[in-house]
């Protein structure tokens, strides 16, 4: 559910990637390169369709029902929808609702005003073109069709707005509470607006990633071990206990000896996670070499800013991600400030039946 209070949280790195909310360059750059939400100075537009009925009533029960992570959800689906000039998602608005649309909107314009170098949201913008972009590499090497799993699906709507998924079933693991309301929003929403699902299929299936049964769950709904897959956790491990979260890594680890398998991952440091520790948990320095000790053969880690996760949003060298790209990963406070080296670490990693038996050949 990444949402990110996280990264995703959309808030601010500083105060934890509450993340995911820098920007990039300068204020006199920002116009010309385009790399902050339009429109920031002017009024919210909000859809009609957030001020019916039955949206309103899903909304009350958000508010007064749902915990921090699974309110993080609607938090990111926020992001998506006033970064719309290069993320096209036209549910964001229905998943996120007015009360997180108008505070983010409001964090963009404070930032904006005090000609911050990061603004709110840019972090998340990165991250989920950097998911949909992988996501679309590895179905055209699988030839197109796969399954897709979406762990702590939250109020993803990759199902509604990747075409690249027309060949493959989905399914999405979260929350039976999450899953329903979203059932319902996505409803009125795709009444409305004549929208339609892009993949194959799309299961949901409710389960909590933090027990053991899920993986069982979700073959009751008919994910078939023995298919090529991609397993997406986007911002959702960090806010696992250490042992909850190498349970779920190792779940997925396993898949490789029976079929090709791919995970896309981001990973939070010690030092991002110390800076709301009472919310985030789980960290690995190294996701590069811890991976490969659970069973992955091929392991490629970037970090925010890298040419594989830029997307013309990471201009400005001075710019907190780009700074720390060029500090050795090993330190862990900034030698200018010494403000602590918060990372945001995209992983895709993979693995199959074929790799493995060759990793057991002796050289």
């Amino acid at each position: 559910m990444f949402c990110i209070y996280i990264f995703a949280c959309i808030i601010s790195f500083t105060t934890i990637i509450c993340l995911l909310s820098f920007s990039v360059m300068d204020h006199s750059e920002q116009e010309n390169l385009n790399a902050s939400p339009e429109d920031h100075e002017g009024e919210l537009k909000l859809p009609t369709l957030l001020f019916t009925k039955t949206v309103r009533e899903l909304y009350v029960k958000i508010v007064n029902e749902w915990d921090y992570l699974k309110k993080s959800a609607c938090q990111m689906a926020a992001g998506r929808a006033l970064w719309k000039h290069v993320i096209h998602d036209p549910l964001a608005d229905v998943l996120a609702g007015e009360t997180y649309l108008r505070n983010f909107h409001e964090k963009i314009k404070k930032d904006h005003h005090n000609n911050a170098r990061e603004i709110s949201g840019v972090i998340l913008a990165v991250r989920t073109l950097w998911f949909d972009s992988k996501i679309e590499a590895v179905l055209d090497s699988f030839g197109g069709a796969a399954q897709v799993v979406l762990l702590g699906a939250g109020m993803d709507a990759r199902a509604y707005r990747l075409s690249c998924l027309k060949e493959s079933d989905v399914f999405e693991v979260d929350f039976p509470e999450v899953l329903q309301v979203k059932a319902a929003l996505l409803q009125a929403a795709l009444e409305s607006e004549h929208l339609r699902l892009m993949a194959k299929s799309l299961m949901r299936v409710a389960a909590d990633i933090r027990e053991n049964n899920w993986l069982e769950k979700l073959q009751i709904s008919g994910f078939v071990p023995e298919k090529s897959t991609i397993w997406v956790l986007e911002g959702i491990i960090y806010y696992l206990s250490n042992s909850q979260a190498m349970q779920v890594l190792k779940i997925v680890a396993d898949q490789c000896t029976l079929t090709h398998t791919v995970l896309l991952a981001d990973f939070m440091n010690k030092a991002s996670t110390t800076l709301s520790s009472s919310i985030f948990q789980f960290y690995s320095d190294w996701p590069d070499h811890l991976l490969p000790s659970l069973g992955f053969s091929h392991v490629k880690l970037s970090q925010i800013g890298d040419p594989d996760a830029h997307f013309g949003l990471m201009h400005d060298p001075l710019n907190l991600f780009n700074k720390l790209r060029n500090l050795p990963r090993s330190i862990e406070t900034h030698p200018d400030d010494g403000t602590p080296c918060s990372r945001l670490y995209l992983v895709q990693a993979s693995g199959s039946p074929q790799t493995i038996s060759l990793s057991t050949i002796p050289m």
